[in-house]
């Protein structure tokens, strides 16, 4: 038990300094980019050029962070399907599920539109439709809410004001800009961050590995530190500290639904 209660209090104290010194630079330097800015979110990070993982396009972002709870579920049905008979419980399966519930509730789905999207709705948030020559202007919330694509052919009324557009064909999906922009990111990563390191700790116990599970054992300390390394990056470069801190607040809120099996 005492290995349970210090692996678990280890990851808790590491990624929330990851997230404090993260924030701190990002203040004390101006790194950070406000995503919920319409004017600034569709723009390159300012820093993108002389940092590499400002750049949006980075492989962390694009390969690991935007599939986030993917990497995670894999990680963990790895670990639990090698794990030794005794330690393959089906609480520890219960516990996944329910945190892909919360992971589905707060950024995909709640019987409509998830709850980050309707928190940023009622903080003031509205549905924008970036052009490429950098301006943008509103349309109704049902077009960010149901995802859909919007063009000058498909959407004429929406584009009959003078406006620059490009000449050859384009589209673009409106996204919800201004109010407050949770960060998701810095939600699923601290969620899965705590959900890996407890589903570790059943394996840490165990007297024995079998080759299988050893294997499983350092893929899942390994996606660990990258998550890590994501937190960091995330909290350096983009979004505002009180963004930061909902998504991490989140994340713990979402980690605690494993805690009632």
């Amino acid at each position: 038990m005492t290995i349970s209660i210090n692996t678990r209090q280890a990851t808790f104290i590491t990624l929330t300094l990851v997230l404090f010194l993260g924030t701190v630079y990002s203040i004390k330097n101006n790194t950070y980019l406000d995503t919920s800015n319409p004017l600034l979110t569709h723009l390159p990070h300012p820093l993108h050029k002389s940092d590499y993982f400002a750049n949006k396009s980075n492989i962390l972002n694009v390969w690991f962070i935007k599939r986030a709870w993917g990497w995670t579920s894999l990680a963990f049905l790895f670990l639990w399907l090698t794990s030794p008979r005794r330690i393959q419980t089906l609480s520890r399966v219960c516990q996944w599920l329910l945190a892909s519930v919360a992971w589905l509730v707060f950024t995909s789905w709640f019987f409509g539109p998830a709850l980050i999207e309707r928190f940023i709705l009622l903080t003031g948030g509205e549905c924008t439709v970036a052009l490429p020559s950098g301006a943008a202007f509103p349309v109704s919330p049902e077009y960010c809410l149901t995802k859909m694509r919007l063009s000058p052919l498909t959407h004429p009324t929406l584009f009959a004001a003078p406006l620059i557009l490009p000449d050859a064909p384009w589209s673009t999906v409106p996204r919800l800009r201004r109010g407050h922009d949770v960060s998701g990111h810095v939600f699923l990563l601290t969620m899965s961050i705590l959900f890996l390191a407890a589903q570790l700790t059943p394996s840490l116990r165990a007297a024995r590995w079998s080759p299988m599970h050893t294997w499983a054992v350092m893929a899942t300390v390994g996606l660990l530190a990258i998550w890590l390394f994501a937190l960091g990056t995330t909290s350096v470069y983009f979004h505002t500290p009180l963004e930061k801190l909902t998504g991490y607040l989140l994340g713990l809120a979402g980690y605690s639904l494993t805690l009632l099996l």
